[in-house]
């Protein structure tokens, strides 16, 4: 039976993982401090141009947030 990771539970665990608060996340993306909350809690699914945001944010690969 295969588990489904949401983006936002993946994208939270990078984050605190490296330390940084949404506050933090948001300066660094240039994503508002709301989007990234939304997206967290899995109430809405990034756009495409956001991922890319959040993945150079993080310094991470689209595998490490999307999942491979």
């Amino acid at each position: 039976m295969a588990l489904v990771v949401h983006i936002g539970d993946r994208l939270k665990e990078i984050r605190q993982r490296k330390l940084m608060s949404q506050r933090d996340l948001a300066e660094k993306s240039g994503i508002s401090q709301n989007a990234i909350v939304q997206i967290e809690n899995n109430r809405t699914e990034p756009h495409y141009r956001t991922l890319r945001k959040l993945i150079a944010a993080l310094e991470v690969s689209p595998g490490d947030l999307l999942g491979d």
